[in-house]
């Protein structure tokens, strides 16, 4: 092996190998597991969420193929169809001058299948880079033609049952975009803006009970007001209870519209009068539909103002508007309407005031573009039938939220479900299955043929396909089985669903686990006939943040590309990827400080083992991550820690008889039976923590045996074997050193495939394992065995560690060389004690470096000592000649003011008022950590001092 750990030399060869010989392929042989992977956008770049989940994910596949499963790790792309539109449209107005429409439909979607042939697997290429164990040649694509299928077929099956329907509802439409969009494409923001508080005239010369022939309506959408039809008011507020059902002149339209009585007004609210427009809130809409109040559009797809009103019943019935919008108020943007709208109550006297006020706006994630909610014709779900066998699929945990709590959250959507809004104003995408006549009747079916077929349409009836394409979520929620051949019922569908376990993030619990689970219920059964669940756990992931706490994003300057940390990236370049394409110059220059100040030295490379392990050592369940440099340094200390131990191991056993081919004698020493007894009990641990999903727990447990029990402790303790014991004894150590470093590598395969593949490679062959035309993937996963615990062998070995420490203790606090033989007094020592040292007295004066022991039977005629102790066995270690009293103290004493004056600067730090009230949660986190660190350190400089000082 090379002297130094190198992951770019032997990462990307290895995986090619892999994929090359088929290893990531189902077996065929053994119980099935599947995971399907969350569809990344085809658009997309991996980031450190990807990485997270992903290696989640191949840590389980991993270790369920070694288990002996037939393990399928399903991967695919989504094809995002706002985003790739977007990019693809922005691409040919900058290569071609031209726009969508100057292509046509056809053309331009061509454009989008040609972009997504040669660019639109960046994604893929970069989980490759993770390890991901994903079988390729299953690969599939949203808008691929097996998936495209199974989308028809939904469609056309929930329509028949009427579960899938068209409408006119209330939607968040993207002016910019000319679309409707998800909750989940809606980022809300805060923002200062303004409260404009209206009079709406009362009618028929009705008065207030103070005499006002006008009511007070505040909003911060002054232009929605065309489109008001009631106002209401809380049913028990005394002020306004004689004007329920009398009726308000609406300012500029001169429209009536009643005051309804409604509990969504809230009487310590502003001024308790809450006007009320259908078409343009969608608190008002659920005001409106209460009280039948028609729903008045008011804008156009561009949110600019209609020419003509458009008034509906919430049944979708169009009613004659009776009060039209000025026509010095058509085609005014809406904000341009605000301002005039705004100057024409002034004019009126009836502007009664304006009023700062923090509101949140919400805006299209993709255009930027403030949301406007909009009267339109979409396609919706009847999402409560589906919703009941969902929920109870989790009630009785046929589906296991991990962590549970998330169960709530689940229920808290499904229990109030809303039909769901499926089509879009876009042009790719899964264009909806319906055929309209020339008189508006509408058709569905799985093409044209099928829809004159059924319909006896003749051929010279013209129809015309819908123009609108499905929610990318549609096609999504169908992905556990469609992946998987169905409609047809496939031998890959019989086998691997329902799928295993799904990993995701909190915030599309709604959005796609819900209605996966609710897809897959409805038109998957089992032979039976129950219907069969998508997954049987879903293991919720939390965020990873950046080292402050805060959310990664560009405008921020705080994104980390894990490629970035496997391969490193010097300052230059990442200034630049963070701010290149910035169009803000004020906000790049502000990104590149703070980049600059963080990595004033770029990013090294650290590998993607050692990514990996630090994702899973911070994956505590369900909660956020706060990313930290120092851990992905110190889990890259790990990966050199581990290969140069394995380097070691080689040293002292290659071209050795390590007695795996023949018989010969093995004499296990007390570290051989420790070690092995010490690695079933890890074997244990580390596996349960696995399969509980605590990913975290199971990367401390790997990390400390491998690092402290085996690296630290028990190489050392062969030395004294190796070089000095007989032929039986280093046959013994060395065959314990192989099987141990061979079992360890299989145990720590599934967090970090690259660098066990590689050593194992080396180490196997000396086991007697052959690894010509095969992989460490493939071998079996470590099974606990309890007939390798030695319990006597493990206490015994703790007590030698225990008084080699005592004495390296001692030697830290009084700074003798560890180089210096020691004369050793014990006092108090047990029968068990005087067994253990004359057991063990090679080891401990090899390792604790002694040259002496000696059995006191009355300590009192000892000589000044340092002690310390293990049980009651006292240890002593006579001073005479050893140290320098008064330097000693000296020395103490410079260290004793560095600490006292650190501390003094943390407490001044966090008596100050202001700084505790300001400063991030993290950077409080790291100043108490200090303040924990030099108290420590003082402490213990005072208990040195107060011992020599004794002496």
């Amino acid at each position: 092996m090379d002297k130094t750990y190198n992951p770019q030399d032997i990462e990307q060869s290895l995986y090619q190998g892999w994929e090359e010989n088929g290893y990531f392929k189902p077996s065929g042989q053994g119980d099935a597991y599947s995971i399907m992977i969350p569809p990344p956008n085809v658009t997309g770049s991996l980031h450190m969420g990807h990485a997270f989940q992903d290696t989640i994910m191949d840590t389980l596949t991993r270790l369920k193929r070694m288990q002996g499963n037939n393990t399928l790790w399903q991967v695919g792309t989504d094809h995002a169809g706002i985003a790739t539109q977007m990019l693809v449209e922005r691409k040919l107005a900058a290569e071609e001058g031209k726009t969508r429409h100057d292509l046509g439909r056809e053309a331009f979607i061509d454009k989008i299948w040609e972009w997504k042939n040669h660019s639109g697997g960046t994604i893929t290429k970069q989980l490759r880079r993770l390890g991901a164990s994903v079988d390729w040649d299953r690969e599939r694509f949203t808008m691929d033609e097996g998936l495209s299928e199974a989308v028809k077929e939904v469609f056309v099956r929930l329509h028949k049952e009427d579960l899938i329907y068209r409408g006119k509802r209330l939607v968040n439409w993207d002016p910019k975009l000319h679309t409707a969009i998800s909750d989940l494409e809606v980022e809300n923001k805060d923002k200062q803006g303004h409260m404009w508080n209206l009079r709406y005239p009362l009618a028929d010369g009705v008065k207030t009970k103070d005499g006002k022939d006008y009511i007070i309506v505040a909003t911060t959408r002054p232009e929605t007001m065309l489109g008001d039809t009631g106002v209401a008011v809380n049913p028990d507020d005394e002020r306004y209870q004689d004007l329920i059902g009398k009726d308000i002149l609406l300012p500029i339209v001169n429209r009536r519209i009643p005051i309804v009585a409604d509990e969504h007004a809230d009487m310590e609210k502003g001024t308790g009068c809450v006007k009320i427009t259908p078409a343009h809130d969608f608190n008002d809409n659920e005001v409106g539909k209460r009280h039948q109040l028609p729903m008045i559009n008011i804008f156009n797809k561009d949110a600019a103002v209609l020419s003509e009103g458009e008034s509906y019943t919430f049944d979708g019935k169009e009613l004659e508007l009776d009060a039209p919008i000025p026509e010095r108020l058509h085609s005014l943007d809406r904000f341009d309407a605000r301002k005039a709208i705004v100057s024409e109550f002034e004019e009126l006297g009836l502007l009664e005031k304006i009023e700062d006020h923090s509101l949140t706006v919400p805006y299209g994630d993709r255009s930027g573009v403030v949301i406007e909610p909009l009267l339109t014709d979409q396609w919706y779900v009847r999402v409560a039938p589906l919703a009941e066998p969902a929920k109870e699929a989790v009630k009785n945990g046929d589906i296991k939220f991990v962590p549970q709590q998330y169960e709530n959250m689940y229920f808290s959507w499904m229990n109030d479900v809303q039909d769901w809004c499926i089509s879009r104003q876009l042009w790719w995408g899964h264009r909806i299955p319906a055929w309209y006549d020339n008189e508006g009747n509408v058709y569905v079916g799985r093409d044209e043929a099928e829809v004159r077929r059924d319909n006896n349409l003749a051929d010279d009836v013209a129809l015309k396909q819908d123009e609108d394409v499905l929610d990318t979520w549609f096609s999504s929620a169908l992905w556990t089985f469609s992946t998987q051949g169905w409609p047809a019922n496939t031998d890959d569908l019989k086998t691997f669903h329902p799928s295993d376990v799904l990993v995701t993030g909190f915030d599309i619990i709604f959005f796609w686990v819900a209605r996966m689970i609710m897809m897959t219920m409805h038109f998957i059964k089992d032979e039976d006939g129950k219907p069969q669940v998508p997954f049987k756990t879903v293991y919720v992931t939390g965020l990873i943040r950046d080292e402050n706490g805060d959310k990664m994003s560009k405008s921020k300057g705080n994104v980390l590309d894990p490629i970035d940390m496997i391969d490193g990236i010097d300052l230059e370049s990442l200034v630049e990827k963070r701010t290149g394409n910035m169009m803000q110059p004020q906000l790049a220059k502000k990104i590149e400080k703070n980049t600059r100040k963080t990595f004033e030295n770029g990013i090294e490379a650290h590998g993607t083992d050692a990514l990996r392990f630090t994702l899973a050592a911070m994956a505590s369940t369900g909660r956020d991550i706060n990313w930290d440099m120092n851990r992905l340094e110190g889990y890259r200390n790990f990966c050199n820690k581990l290969w140069n131990a394995s380097r070691y191991v080689l040293m002292n056993t290659e071209e050795q008889d390590c007695g795996f081919a023949t018989d010969a004698e093995k004499q296990y020493s007390l570290a051989d039976r420790w070690i092995l007894g010490q690695f079933e009990a890890t074997v244990k641990t580390y596996t349960e923590h696995l399969e509980n999903y605590r990913f975290d727990l199971a990367a401390n447990t790997i990390y400390e045996f491998t690092w402290n029990q085996f690296c630290d402790w028990y190489l050392e303790l062969t030395k004294p074997v190796l070089f000095k014991g007989n032929e039986a004894q280093q046959r013994g150590t060395r065959h314990t050193l192989i099987t141990v470093l061979e079992s360890l590598l299989r145990l720590m395969h599934p967090l970090m495939p690259y660098i066990t593949e590689t050593i194992w490679q080396r180490v196997a062959p000396l086991a007697g394992i052959e690894t010509a035309g095969t992989s460490i993937m493939v071998q079996g996963f470590p099974v606990y065995n309890e007939a390798n615990v030695d319990s006597q062998a493990m206490d015994d070995l703790e007590w030698v560690k225990q008084f080699i420490l005592a004495i390296r203790n001692i030697r830290g606090e009084m700074d003798i060389s560890p180089s210096k033989p020691l004369s050793v007094l014990l006092a108090n020592a047990s029968d068990e004690d005087k067994r253990r040292l004359t057991d063990n007295e090679a080891f401990l004066a090899s390792l604790a470096k002694l040259e002496e022991f000696t059995l006191l039977d009355n300590k009192d005629d000892a000589p000044a000592c340092a002690t310390s102790y293990v049980g009651n066995l006292e240890i002593m270690i006579p001073m005479a000649g050893l140290i320098d009293v008064e330097a000693e103290l000296a020395r103490i004493a410079k260290q004793l003011e560095k600490a006292e004056k650190g501390l003094a600067q943390v407490q001044n730090k966090l008596a100050n008022e202001k700084f505790v009230n300001n400063a991030p949660e993290a950077v409080l986190a790291k100043e108490h950590a200090k303040l924990a660190e030099f108290t420590d350190a003082k402490d213990k400089l005072l208990a040195q001092k107060a011992k020599i000082e004794s002496l």
